[in-house]
């Protein structure tokens, strides 16, 4: 990422929920015995593809999970306690402040957990875009909550995940990046619903070990096709 013409990478924050409370509208589909292993599968393949996104420096996950913080941190991904334990927002925010406490000027993505279908190149796209506005947001696919929330150097994150979170982080003032063909960075997953549509783009390998696969001759979720991305765009106020 160039900003102001210096070269700068994105610290990511992905905050995790302990497995056992992870996921839990997954239940109905995946039964409880595969629900965690599903949670950490897929926090497994965000952080791999992170990782692999050239805009990236480092991803910091915070989690109070001690299996997940192993496997994580097995990757490459820096560990951070959930010191506030005071839900998602409070730990992202923690996430930003302690990237920014090793390395201040850095520019701070808040990143789901549960992007099973996240591609490098795609992420690198709405990066590139976040780059240019001070904060900076992903709807998900259903245009109601959001999957990435960018804050460039100097910049506070202001995170507000959770439900209606489009809405809110409009309100904030962050500018919303939009562009149809980014669907493995919008594509999160909490019903079962949204696992199909995510195996139909594409899962990573440790999702494929874990997920149920759809019956066969089942229909792929409309609009899964997945075309090379074009420049991703920028809108909002």
């Amino acid at each position: 990422m160039r900003r102001d013409g210096a070269d700068v990478g994105w610290s990511l924050v992905v905050p995790l929920k302990p497995l056992v409370r992870a996921k839990s509208r997954l239940s109905r589909a995946a039964g409880e015995e595969f629900r965690p292993r599903l949670a950490l599968a897929f926090a497994l393949d965000t952080v791999t593809a992170a990782l692999a996104c050239d805009d990236v420096r480092d991803v910091a996950v915070v989690t109070d999970d001690q299996l997940a913080g192993e496997r994580l941190a097995a990757l490459g991904a820096r560990i951070v306690p959930d010191t506030p334990a005071r839900g998602l927002n409070a730990a992202l925010a923690h996430g930003a402040s302690v990237v920014r406490a090793r390395r201040p000027g850095a520019a701070v993505a808040a990143l789901n957990a549960d992007l099973p279908a996240l591609r490098p190149a795609e992420l690198e796209l709405v990066l590139h875009s976040a780059s240019l506005f001070p904060r900076a947001f992903l709807a998900d696919a259903a245009d109601i909550g959001t999957t990435l929330l960018t804050a460039t150097s100097g910049v506070e994150l202001e995170p507000a995940f959770g439900g209606a979170s489009r809405a809110r982080h409009l309100a904030s003032g962050a500018r919303e990046i939009t562009g149809p063909e980014v669907p493995s960075v919008r594509r999160d997953v909490d019903t079962g619903e949204d696992l199909l549509a995510a195996l139909a783009l594409g899962v990573g390998p440790h999702t494929a070990l874990q997920a149920p696969r759809p019956a066969a001759g089942a229909a792929a979720p409309e609009g899964s096709e997945r075309p090379s991305p074009p420049q991703v765009r920028a809108s909002g106020a």
